[in-house]
């Protein structure tokens, strides 16, 4: 059934049709643009970081002839920018990651994973591009999250600054959170206060990390002075390989 056979005979042997299956793919961004994101102590800050992920993650889904969309959200969804495919649409979806400004300073990941489930019908591939820092990720985000994942493929990836984990060696530290604006002092010349805040923070961030092995969901780790295209190719192939 498959031979072509006026094909075959000019090319005076057996020509095989070999049908490639259309497929549409939905990618959607889910950027966290809460104020945690404005910190950074390498060249580039940690939204930086996010849209760099964005614009690489769109692209590639142009690329591949799919549609993207992008959720930025804080502790509410501030704008949604629908999926289509073409790179004029890409390239204003990438204007909007650099240069909104949001008009809230908090976090919440269930109302951005709500949002999604309310706006994309089909199965889409979300990824979910944060810090995670909020008060919030806990039972109530897990249960959201696996709910969710039900019916789309969510993919975490984790922006992280090297500041976040050690202090300077000397002085005293003003500390500043940039969601709620509380403040607190640290003397970094005490090797148990520099010690004390390296293990709180390492705690945080293995928490986030359990959080997301409980709700089943791949999370890529990317730090601010890391090399964001390397990281998500090395993710793309292990996929890759883990389906085979």
């Amino acid at each position: 059934k498959s031979i072509d056979w006026k094909v075959s005979a000019r090319m005076g042997k057996p020509f095989i049709k070999r049908y490639r299956e259309e497929r549409e793919q939905v990618v959607m961004l889910l950027v966290d643009m809460s104020a945690s994101g404005r910190f950074g102590t390498t060249s580039s800050i940690k939204r930086e970081t996010a849209a760099e992920i964005a614009a690489i993650l769109a692209f590639n889904a142009i690329r591949n002839n799919d549609k993207a969309g992008a959720i930025l959200f804080t502790d509410q969804v501030e704008r949604y920018i629908p999926p289509k495919k073409g790179s004029a649409h890409v390239w204003r979806l990438i204007r909007e990651i650099f240069t909104f400004e949001p008009q809230q300073p908090g976090t919440d990941i269930v109302e951005a994973v709500d949002f999604l489930a309310r706006v994309c019908r089909k199965r889409t591939v979300a990824f979910l591009i944060s810090d995670f820092l909020t008060e919030n990720v806990g039972r109530r985000t897990t249960l959201r999250v696996k709910s969710a994942a039900r019916k789309h493929e969510l993919i975490s990836i984790l922006v992280t600054d090297p500041g976040e984990f050690r202090l300077p060696e000397a002085g005293i530290i003003t500390f500043q959170d940039l969601e709620n604006g509380s403040m607190r002092l640290i003397d970094a010349t005490d090797r148990a206060s520099r010690n004390h805040y390296r293990a709180s923070r390492q705690a945080v961030h293995d928490r986030i990390l359990q959080t997301h092995k409980a709700m089943d969901m791949d999370c890529i780790e990317m730090p601010t002075d890391g090399d964001a295209a390397d990281a998500l190719v090395r993710y793309f192939r292990y996929r890759e390989r883990r389906r085979r």
